[in-house]
């Protein structure tokens, strides 16, 4: 009995040091000193977990299209906010508040979207720090 139950033991960490490290704090790939704000047209839905995300095209300051990925919060969280993929629908313009990505990518930590009829929804991502 002893050799199975380590088996099974070995088995949930395995699985749990995996699930963690696929996880990631925000700090780890987000910059809290580089607010952005964007305004693009919703281009993708993805809910799914660790984190959802939604993808916009941004029409940038030089007139060319950017394609930009932003991180919320998990599918479940979202949903019990009522957001689903008839809140955000498809080619809707949505102006998104969060955090830039260190790696320079397209890429940020949404923490609000706001429609254009100023509806405001919090995305429930992961955040910066608390200020001390």
């Amino acid at each position: 009995m002893n050799k199975r139950m380590s088996r099974i033991a070995g088995s949930v960490m395995s699985v749990a040091a995996t699930s963690a490290y696929a996880h990631h704090s925000f700090l780890a790939e987000f910059d809290p000193d580089q607010p952005i704000q964007l305004r693009g047209t919703l281009t993708q839905i993805e809910l799914i977990n660790p984190h959802s995300w939604f993808h916009i095209d941004v029409v940038s300051e030089t007139g060319e299209v950017e394609s930009w990925a932003i991180e919320a919060g998990t599918p479940n969280t979202l949903y019990r906010k009522g957001i689903n993929r008839n809140t955000l629908p498809v080619g809707v313009e949505i102006i998104v508040d969060g955090y830039r990505a260190k790696n320079g990518t397209n890429t940020m930590s949404g923490r609000d979207i706001t429609f254009p009829d100023g509806r405001q929804l919090y995305l429930e991502g992961s955040a910066p720090p608390a200020p001390e």
